[in-house]
């Protein structure tokens, strides 16, 4: 899958609909992540096109959270974004806020990863380093079980998430870290910059 859409475009698309960092950086969590399974998973040639899904995942979320995945489609034209992106992006809301089914392993992917890198990073913000980098899915695992930690993050999606894929929860937990792990260096500095 190979996309006309650059980096730069896209970022400039979310900023326009996205001005709280808090999306923004969830949006070069995804990213990050989803590049690193890209590469782990043998996509390394479409790593581009999952990044940008990542990316452009909740492009119209803090903007119209009532209409979300229904609104990007629309925002994402702005960009030509091509079809395959589109589906790949809404893909992400299935059961939630929209019937497109993930069918491709970028989009079961990003399905299961979107939630799980909201609770990670929750996490993550409670531990001394502040960081996944000393994470282990035993401690993730508490923080799962725990309904009250990080409320709005979705076990259910989670786990539909890993069944998609048909991997173990610990598996997904101990990928999704690694994947985290492998871009918060990048993200902070990135967001340093701005």
């Amino acid at each position: 899958m190979k996309t006309q859409i650059t980096r730069p475009e896209a970022i400039a698309l979310l900023k326009k609909y996205n001005k709280e960092e808090f999306h923004v950086l969830h949006a070069l969590t995804v990213e990050g992540t989803i590049r690193w399974f890209a590469e782990d998973l043998g996509y390394g040639e479409d790593v581009d096109f999952w990044g940008l899904a990542g990316l452009l995942h909740d492009v119209d979320f803090e903007r119209y959270p009532e209409q979300h995945c229904a609104k990007a489609p629309e925002i994402l034209a702005e960009i030509s974004a091509e079809p395959a992106l589109i589906h790949a992006v809404c893909s992400h809301g299935y059961g939630l806020v929209t019937d497109i089914k993930p069918e491709h392993e970028m989009e079961k992917v990003l399905y299961a990863a979107d939630e799980l890198t909201g609770l990670i990073g929750a996490a993550a913000r409670m531990r001394p380093s502040g960081s996944a980098s000393d994470m282990e899915v035993s401690s993730l695992k508490k923080k799962f079980k725990d309904k009250r930690f990080a409320a709005g993050c979705s076990r259910d999606v989670i786990r539909q998430g890993a069944e998609m894929l048909g991997w173990e929860l610990d598996f997904l937990m101990e990928k999704t870290i690694r994947a985290m792990r492998s871009c918060e260096d990048s993200i902070r500095e990135e967001l340093r910059v701005k």
